[in-house]
């Protein structure tokens, strides 16, 4: 047998492999950092065994409570995964598979590559409706893309879309897929008069050097760009030193930060409750957000979410505290899990990229539920 993940995005250590029933194996922690929990490797040469993967330092990693009912993912193709048989004893995390062929890949949720990205913002700027620009270089000198879709236009609402700060949660950029596909689609009527009242400034990947590092929350750095809101580092931080830049120059009318989260199994939000300035207003656009999601996307749900910060105590160092504070704007942090969702359960693949997509796509009824009256 052969274990390797010397590939993009890329996480394990051996331990021994040398029973196919008691692969022993570690998760390397993130870039000078002490995070851990993303892990992606490949497993050669074990058609036909009976094999069983133990992570031996589950119970150190940065949240362990995401290994309770979790199951990992597999795939033969890299197109296609699926969940396998998964368990967490407290201290191990270990899942099992009996592969069908060579070579099969692990990971903790379907990865999604710098090249996928590419892929996408291309295909995005030959619309008509969008251009791309480069907002500046991140710490290991990649580019940082940024897409704007509608034409600029007294009057029109600027909405800032980001994601992948954490890069880990490649769910994000499925979710980013999803969206930005149907915000460019000519033919959707929810689109097309979106784009009528308001311009998009889109980032779909804001921390590629950590994804393809194979970290799960901070980049090459060493930096967690959530927490880098109030005051970004130009040296340490240049991702959030760009977008915040752009956003200064732009204003911001709305503002989505696509995450997801490791313990909780359902899709849900977390916003500016507990900002300096948090009004009536704010608060009735945000339910009127949150109710017409629950509405259109059965995905969605508004009862199991994080605890809502008391007012004035938000920390004005994450994303969307700080710009919801920096703009006096509805500003929301959008969570996924790594489990499945567990309103809506898939027993073969759980919470997949093709949902992904589906719930990105369906964000845009929210929005134009609130695009009148966010200013």
């Amino acid at each position: 047998m052969k274990i390797s993940s010397n590939f993009e995005s890329g996480n394990i250590d051996v331990i021994s492999a040398d029973d196919p029933r008691n692969i022993r194996l570690n998760i390397r922690k993130d870039s000078h950092s002490d995070h851990f929990q993303w892990f992606h490797f490949r497993l050669q040469e074990a058609k036909g065994y009976p094999c069983k993967m133990v992570i031996e330092n589950a119970y150190q990693a940065s949240y362990p409570e995401g290994w309770d009912d979790y199951q990992a993912c597999a795939s033969y193709d890299r197109v296609n995964w699926f969940r396998i048989p998964t368990q967490y004893n407290g201290k191990e995390l270990s899942f099992e598979l009996t592969p069908e062929y060579n070579s099969v890949f692990f990971a903790y949720f379907a990865p999604y590559s710098y090249d996928q990205h590419l892929d996408l913002v291309h295909a995005a700027q030959m619309s008509e409706m969008c251009v791309m620009e480069n907002l500046g270089r991140t710490y290991q000198n990649r580019d940082l893309d940024l897409l704007i879709a509608g034409a600029p236009g007294n009057g029109k609402k600027k909405i800032w879309i980001i994601a992948r700060q954490h890069p880990g949660e490649s769910q994000a950029s499925w979710f980013m897929e999803g969206f930005i596909e149907r915000l460019l689609d000519s033919d959707d009527p929810v689109s097309r008069t979106l784009l009528e009242k308001a311009v998009f400034y889109i980032v779909p990947f804001v921390n590629p050097d950590g994804a393809i590092l194979g970290n799960l929350r901070c980049t090459a750095s060493g930096a967690n760009l959530n927490r880098e809101w109030a005051n970004p580092d130009p040296a340490k931080s240049p991702e959030v030193f760009h977008i915040r830049n752009k956003m200064d120059e732009t204003g911001v009318d709305l503002m989505l930060d696509i995450h997801a989260d490791e313990g909780l199994p359902y899709n849900f939000v977390s916003s500016i409750e507990g900002i300096p300035g948090f009004d009536l207003k704010l608060a009735n656009l945000l339910s009127t957000f949150k109710t017409e999601w629950i509405k259109t996307s059965p995905d969605f749900q508004d009862e199991h979410t994080y605890p809502k910060d008391e007012a004035g105590k938000g920390n004005l160092a994450i994303c969307s505290k700080q710009i919801g504070h920096r703009f006096k704007c509805l500003s929301i942090t959008i969570e996924m899990p790594f489990k499945d969702n567990k309103n809506l359960p898939d027993p073969i693949y759980g919470w997949s990229p093709d949902r992904c997509i589906k719930f990105g796509a369906s964000v845009l009824h929210p929005v134009l539920s609130v695009v009148d009256y966010l200013r």
